[in-house]
């Protein structure tokens, strides 16, 4: 079971990349879409009159004749239709090969999933336990829900625009897994012999999930918002909801996260005081939980006061996500303490 489990996660791996260089594709042939033609607002039209009345020589109508050639060239620019218009163009159109590599990038992202929850079911088999007692097995198990995740919302809310951001993180989770992580199957040491072992782990891995969702919306609601702020949209950016909307969906995943994640911290404490007798004692790795906790809580703040909405909570949320895998990968390859109890 160890090694059909290894080889599920290694072709769940392969497919993510695969998955991730189709999505690639679709954001790159998007780039080159037709997009309607919209009259632009910044044409002056008692300008145009003033040039074609007013000149009567034929250098005046020369000169109109440029002038009326220089505006509908900038009138009839290819610009992203508004979604907040009073009266919507028509929608932009998606090319033949930005469609298909879409559709390819889903199918292979569905068959990536189902690798890779057969890798951590037969992992657990294998192991006899639930398989979160290591590096390698919460990262797999994170990339799950992250993937499952993003399948349910693409069926349900239609965030397919999601699918570069989360192929990319779950090939790269999921490469580091099985290649840095790797460890074969053992035993659990005594102090995870408990109950508050697979809450704590539960709860901290549905966060990372949600975070991680979190992050890449956020990231995506920067590049959108810069294009807005530019005048700029166009192409496969037209195919995304505006940054209001984004702003809102990371807000979303980030506020579902937060009380899973105080839940995780609490239940870690109490896990604390049934394997080594006190609730907290600064391991380093209970330091960077609670910094974690206290990035996300400003996150919050920052979402309910108004002169931090938008970009400066978006760039808090992925310093969060940030900090998050630092206390996850870094603390444990280079800081010793009480929490290296399972190597990688």
């Amino acid at each position: 079971m160890e090694a059909l489990s290894s080889l599920s996660l290694v072709s769940a791996t392969m497919l993510y990349v695969l998955a991730m260089i189709a999505h690639a594709v679709e954001w790159s042939a998007g780039r080159m879409v037709a997009l309607p033609l919209v009259t632009s607002t910044r044409v002056a039209g008692p300008r145009l009159a003033a040039a074609t009345t007013t000149r009567g020589t034929s250098t005046g109508a020369m000169t109109s004749r440029r002038f009326t050639a220089r505006s509908a060239a900038a009138s009839t620019a290819p610009v992203c239709p508004s979604p907040t218009s009073p009266s919507p163009t028509s929608p932009v159109p998606v090319p033949r090969v930005s469609a298909a590599a879409a559709r390819v990038g889903l199918t292979l992202t569905v068959l990536g999933f189902a690798l890779d929850l057969g890798g951590v079911v037969l992992r657990g088999l294998a192991a006899q336990r639930a398989p979160w007692g290591n590096m390698l097995e919460f990262l797999t198990a994170a990339m799950v829900l992250v993937v499952g995740g993003y399948l349910v919302l693409v069926r349900r809310a239609g965030l397919g625009w999601l699918g570069l951001p989360v192929t990319l993180l779950a090939a790269l989770g999921n490469g580091l897994a099985v290649t840095v992580f790797y460890v074969a199957v053992a035993p659990l040491v005594p102090a995870l012999h408990s109950v508050w072992f697979l809450i704590h782990i539960a709860g901290a891995t549905v966060s990372a999930a949600a975070f991680n969702l979190g992050a890449a919306t956020s990231v995506l609601y920067l590049i959108r918002r810069n294009a807005e702020r530019r005048g700029q949209v166009q192409g496969h950016l037209c195919r995304l909801p505006t940054a209001a909307q984004l702003d809102v969906w990371a807000y979303r995943f980030n506020a579902f996260a937060f009380p899973l994640w105080t839940f995780t911290v609490a239940a870690g404490a109490v896990w604390a005081e049934y394997a080594w007798g006190r609730y907290w004692g600064w391991d380093p790795k209970e330091t960077w939980a609670l910094v974690t906790w206290v990035i996300y809580a400003c996150y919050l703040h920052a979402r309910a006061t108004a002169g931090w909405r938008g970009r400066n909570a978006a760039i808090i949320a992925i310093v969060g996500v940030a900090v998050f895998w630092f206390n996850f990968i870094g603390i444990n390859l280079l800081v010793t303490g009480l929490h290296s109890y399972a190597g990688v």
